[in-house]
C-alpha cells in the first residue's frame, strides 16, 4: 500500500512539474516573441504629445504598449497610461528612466534610444529597427551627427548640389531665433544666398524626400534671413523643441510657434530608413 502510495505521489508530482514547466516556458516564449520597433516607436514619441486628440501613430501601438508596460512594472507609469500612445506622460515617464540609468541631457530626452530600449526590454521583449545617430562630425564648421551628414549627402546627390550650413546640430543658445531647435541632434539649416524661389522649394523638396522635415523660411517668419530649416525624423538625440517640429510636420503644420498649415512642398512623408529601403 505504501509502494502504491510513493508511486501515485511521484506520478503526480512529475504530472504538477511538467504543467509548471510548461507554463514557464510559455511565459519565456512569449517574451521572447514581444519585439518592439523602435523606429515606430520613436515616431509615435514625436507625433502623440503634438495631437489635439488620442488618435494612435500606424503601427506604432504594439511596440509602445510593450514600452509602457515596462515602464509600468517599473511603477515609472500609471496603469491608465498604458495605452498605446506615446504622449507627455509616456515621455515623462521615459525620461525619468533614462535619468535612472544614470543618462542626463540629450540621452534623458524622452525618445527611446538604442541602449536605453535594450536595457528596458530585459527579460520583457526585443527591440528590431534600431535607430542611432552615430558620432559628431564637423561639416562646414558645424557640428552634425553621421546620421544627419549622410542624409544631407544623399540630398545632394538628388540636387546635383553643395548644401551649404548656416546653422549646425548640438548648438544649445548658439542662435536665440532658433528656439532651442539646434540645441540637440538632426537639425540644420541651409544657406540659400543666391537660391532663386524655385530652387529653395527644390531643396526643400528634396530633403523632405531624403528623412528631413523641412521648411523654407522667411524674414517675414521670424527675425532671421531666407534659409531653409531640416529636422531629421527619428533622430533620438534631438531636443524637445525639434521633437515638436517632427510632430507638427506630420500633422500638416508649419513647425513654427502659430502652428499654421504647412507650407512646404508636397511629398509623401518618410523617414531616413523608409528611404533607404526604398532604394
Amino acid at each position: 500500500m505504501n509502494t502504491k502510495l510513493k508511486t501515485k505521489g511521484a506520478v503526480t508530482a512529475l504530472a504538477t512539474f511538467a504543467v509548471l514547466g510548461s507554463l514557464t516556458l510559455s511565459a519565456t516564449q512569449a517574451s521572447a516573441a514581444t519585439v518592439v520597433n523602435m523606429e515606430a516607436t520613436v515616431l509615435a514619441a514625436q507625433i502623440d504629445p503634438r495631437r489635439a486628440d488620442d488618435t494612435l501613430t500606424p503601427g506604432a501601438k504594439d511596440s509602445v504598449l510593450a514600452v509602457e508596460r515596462a515602464l509600468q512594472a517599473r511603477n515609472l507609469l500609471d496603469a491608465q497610461w498604458v495605452d498605446g500612445y506615446f504622449g507627455t506622460t509616456t515621455i515623462k515617464a521615459y525620461a525619468a528612466y533614462q535619468r535612472s540609468l544614470g543618462y542626463t541631457g540629450l540621452a534623458a530626452n524622452g525618445l527611446p534610444g538604442a541602449s536605453s530600449l535594450a536595457s528596458l526590454g530585459q527579460g520583457r521583449f526585443t527591440v528590431s529597427h534600431v535607430i542611432k545617430p552615430g558620432s559628431k562630425v564637423a561639416r562646414d564648421g558645424y557640428v552634425v551627427n553621421t546620421r544627419t551628414q549622410a542624409m544631407l549627402t544623399e540630398a545632394e546627390r538628388l540636387l546635383n548640389r553643395h548644401l551649404k550650413l548656416d546653422q549646425g546640430s548640438y548648438n544649445p543658445g548658439g542662435d536665440p531665433t532658433s528656439a532651442g531647435t539646434h540645441d540637440g541632434g538632426g537639425v540644420v539649416d541651409i544657406n540659400v544666398d543666391g537660391m532663386s524661389a524655385d530652387t529653395r522649394t527644390a531643396v526643400a523638396k528634396a530633403l523632405r524626400q531624403v528623412g528631413f522635415a523641412a521648411w523654407v523660411r522667411s524674414p517675414s517668419q521670424g527675425q532671421w534671413p531666407w534659409h531653409i530649416h531640416a529636422v531629421a525624423i527619428n533622430d533620438t538625440d534631438q531636443a524637445t523643441q525639434a521633437q515638436n517640429q517632427v510632430g507638427d510636420y506630420y500633422l500638416g503644420l508649419n513647425g513654427l510657434g502659430n502652428r499654421h498649415p504647412d507650407d512646404g512642398p508636397k511629398v509623401p512623408i518618410k523617414t531616413w530608413e523608409d528611404y533607404q529601403r526604398a532604394q
